[in-house]
């Protein structure tokens, strides 16, 4: 069943006998959280703001699924909720004690149309995790092939469409009473809240995300996807390959287990940026209990597991090509472009001044990159311009609140494991070797306008940044060199580079003239950039690892 908002108040004011003792069970629940934000939401004295935190933390755990559910959709949403409030809110856990094992038995037999014993060689009597929306049992099929079986709480739909019914009622109803920084109808959060939700329970569809997730990296040693075993699998009950390995909580128990932290956290953060910059689909739920370290290595990329696909979303063409322009400006610290993608994206109304935010964005921003890539916290950067976002008319279009919650969960996953860790160390680089490549039509557009200015004249100073950032703070900058000289040269004399050798000779010939400068400085950045001795670095650890050590 698909969420709909009208319909489901219709269904639920013909049942008052279901509508009223919940909502007195809620409001009950609500009202002294009400009264605690009424009273004391507004005060600037942080530990009050903690303590109304935790209220509110209390509060919404205690009322249920869905409840935490909206909770944790909160504490994605800078421009909704104070900054001081979302620590708290990202304490929120969906781990809940497990429904009765006998019911669990007789969803999966009603479901796949046996008993479990009939259709597993070993079905436990208690299932090994519970969350919010079912709980996970460890089985075994013939062999020694084991399985995770989700089996879906009892009720669910009729328990979500009912909450969700009297939270979009109740809040719509509050908004107004709220501190909250709403571009647009709190309604219509919900509403967005809601369809996520309903598809995340549809287990039909969680198996078709993991197959789609699954294709995607079929070439990529590194990351895998458990096979959906479809023949035990339905709308309520799902069943897919047992993926061993750490939950990457802990990086003390990865390293007793031999498996390198950094070497995992890098294949996470560079298969999040794929999901988005690349594919345009995307794991909206990165957390610890959802990515397993494996043992294996490729390379400088350790081995992960993905499970739970029930929520997914997709990312626009135009949406990806700008956010990978807005990567190259903010390092750039390009803050006039910047606001304009904010624009593009919807952060900012099409008719919104430009002219004070962009020295706020760069106060905002620019400090925060200091000398290095390494330096930039998106983490930091979030909470700092949820402030921006009470005083200028900024807010989160709604098809970007999972995009912000996968990548707020992918930097929290990886501060986890490594404190020092920024995510923006590996994104810039990434971004910066895809643009280089040109290997797709979209990233040669998007180098020709980073590199070019709007008269046609090259921007040694942008080159050399795109340069510089690939062998930032690697081990062996040459190394990483080496296969961006060899792709740019392939590009450079290829068909694809028709228009950049066009617009490299344009740029020598310029009104009449044969301008030299220009081409003289590019010759010295190749120069300084490829030199013999960098490059026979590179070459050399590429043969010999150990020999840069």
């Amino acid at each position: 069943m698909a969420y709909n908002p009208r319909r489901d108040l219709v269904w639920l004011m013909l049942r008052p006998w279901v509508a009223v003792p919940r909502l007195i069970q809620v409001l009950w629940s609500l009202s002294g959280l009400i009264l605690v934000l009424l009273v004391r939401g507004g005060s600037a004295d942080a530990k009050v703001q903690q303590g109304v935190a935790r209220s509110i933390l209390n509060t919404l755990t205690g009322l249920g699924p869905c409840f935490i559910k909206v909770g944790q959709a909160l504490s994605t949403r800078p421009d909704l909720v104070r900054r001081d409030w979302l620590e708290e809110l990202t304490r929120l856990q969906d781990d809940l004690p497990a429904f009765s094992h006998a019911i669990a038995l007789k969803r999966i037999e009603t479901e796949l149309g046996a008993p479990a014993d009939e259709l597993f060689e070993e079905f436990p009597d208690h299932p090994v995790a519970a969350a919010s929306l079912g709980q996970v049992y460890k089985a075994r099929l013939q062999g020694d092939a084991w399985v995770a079986v989700k089996v879906q709480r009892p009720n669910l739909q009729f328990i979500l469409r009912r909450d969700l019914v009297l939270i979009r009622l109740l809040g719509v109803m509050t908004a107004p009473l709220l501190p909250l920084n709403l571009g647009f109808g709190l309604g219509d959060i919900i509403d967005e809240f809601g369809r996520s939700l309903f598809e995340e329970i549809d287990y039909e569809q969680e198996a078709a995300n993991a197959e789609r997730f699954a294709a995607m990296f079929a070439n990529n040693s590194a990351v895998y996807v458990p096979r959906v075993e479809r023949m035990l699998s339905s709308r309520r009950v799902l069943t897919t390959v047992w993926v061993d390995g750490a939950k990457m909580r802990d990086s003390k128990e990865l390293l007793d287990l031999h498996l390198d932290p950094t070497a995992l956290i890098r294949t996470g953060v560079i298969s999040g940026l794929q999901q988005l910059l690349e594919f345009g689909y995307f794991h909206a739920d990165p957390h610890p209990g959802n990515l397993f370290a494996r043992q294996g290595r490729s390379g400088d990329m350790g081995h992960i597991g993905y499970v739970d696909f029930g929520m997914m979303d997709s990312i626009s063409d135009s949406d990806r090509l700008t956010l990978t322009g807005a990567v190259v400006h903010l390092i750039n610290k390009d803050f006039e472009a910047l606001a304009k993608d904010f624009q593009t994206l919807g952060f900012l109304s099409p008719t919104a001044d430009l002219r004070p935010i962009i020295p706020a964005l760069e106060e905002v921003l620019g400090g925060s990159l200091g000398d290095s890539v390494g330096s930039f916290n998106f983490k930091a950067i979030t909470d700092r311009f949820s402030e921006l976002m009470f005083d200028y008319p900024f807010r989160v279009p709604a098809r970007f609140a999972l995009i912000i919650r996968a990548v707020v969960s992918q930097e929290g996953l990886a501060l986890r494991l490594d404190p020092q860790f920024r995510i923006i160390a590996v994104a810039y680089p990434y971004v910066a070797r895809r643009l280089l490549a040109g290997d797709t039509s979209e990233m040669r557009d998007k180098l020709m306008e980073v590199i070019f200015d709007t008269e046609g004249r090259l921007r040694i100073d942008r080159l050399e940044s795109l340069l510089a950032v690939v062998g930032q703070d690697a081990p062996a900058p040459g190394k990483e060199l080496i296969p961006v000289a060899g792709a740019g040269l392939r590009l450079l004399f290829s068909r694809d580079g028709a228009d950049l050798r066009k617009r490299l000779l344009l740029n020598l010939i310029r009104d009449d003239r044969i301008h030299t400068d220009d081409v003289r400085a590019l010759a010295g950045l190749i120069g300084r950039t490829f030199g013999p001795g960098r490059i026979a670095g590179g070459l050399l650890q590429q043969l010999n690892p150990l020999a840069a050590a």
